[in-house]
């Protein structure tokens, strides 16, 4: 493990790194989209420290827990919103329409990396997207617009305009089991990668923690950018502590 702490290294590694592969993969959490003001969800203090997270089955059997849940989500919706992609999402988004990048592999669900223009075939998002909802029946997609105040005026959860079905934001949900589609196409990635940038991720939770071990098995180099210190920083070939956006702020010749 090497840890390279001051930020003219950092961005002279990432840049060097970079050039020099062919496979680069990025898995991105929490920490890349804390830097736009977007809450941590997870972390000590963080939103599910305070307030109780709402269980997929609840959500399916009852109706108080549905209205609550869209309450949730249309603040959280209003956050990610009045957030911007910072320097570290508009850089990954470069290096992928570039096809330096070939996959970002994401736990965050506030779309930040499609606004930063992040190609959509490049982009798995393993805990889906709290931007828009779908059906539980028929999988159709719905967009927010309108839905609150037809929340307002009803006082019941949306249905599906296609076939009544339940309506729900399109994230995976406690108890709720991830897309098969989604974690598929991260180990692709993670096996391919000739380089796996672990970006803002506490590479605790589970399995999604598992893909940069993945990597680095296949024979890929590892590198963790983060804040704080994380389970896999031993394993990784180099660590980088600092802000993300600031780390991120370089360009690939």
């Amino acid at each position: 493990m090497h840890i390279v702490e001051t930020v003219s290294e950092q961005r002279r590694l990432l840049a060097q790194l970079i050039a020099s592969s062919e496979r680069v993969v990025a898995f991105t959490g929490a920490g890349i989209s804390t830097e736009s003001g977007i809450p941590d969800f997870r972390s000590p203090g963080g939103l599910w420290s305070r307030m109780k997270p709402i269980e997929y089955a609840d959500f399916v059997a009852s109706e108080g827990a549905r209205l609550e849940d869209w309450r949730r989500r249309f603040h959280f919706l209003r956050a990610f919103q009045a957030a911007e992609p910072n320097i570290a999402h508009r850089t990954l988004a470069r290096l992928a329409a570039e096809r330096r990048v070939i996959g970002v592999v994401t736990q965050n669900i506030d779309g930040l990396h499609q606004r930063a223009g992040t190609p959509p075939d490049r982009l798995v998002e393993l805990h889906g997207n709290g931007t828009y909802a779908t059906c539980l029946t028929c999988n159709e997609r719905a967009e927010y617009d309108g839905l609150e105040a037809e929340i307002a005026a009803t006082g019941e959860a949306p249905r599906c305009r296609h076939c009544g079905g339940l309506l729900k934001a399109a994230v995976i949900s406690f108890g709720q089991s991830l897309n098969p589609a989604a974690m598929w196409a991260a180990e692709e990635l993670a096996e391919e990668a000739d380089l796996y940038l672990a970006i803002g991720s506490s590479l605790v939770v589970q399995p999604a923690a598992t893909f940069p071990v993945i990597a680095k098995r296949a024979g890929a180099r590892l590198v963790i950018v983060n804040r704080e210190a994380t389970p896999l920083d031993a394993l990784a070939d180099h660590v980088l502590r600092g802000p993300i956006g600031t780390v991120f702020d370089f360009s690939v010749s």
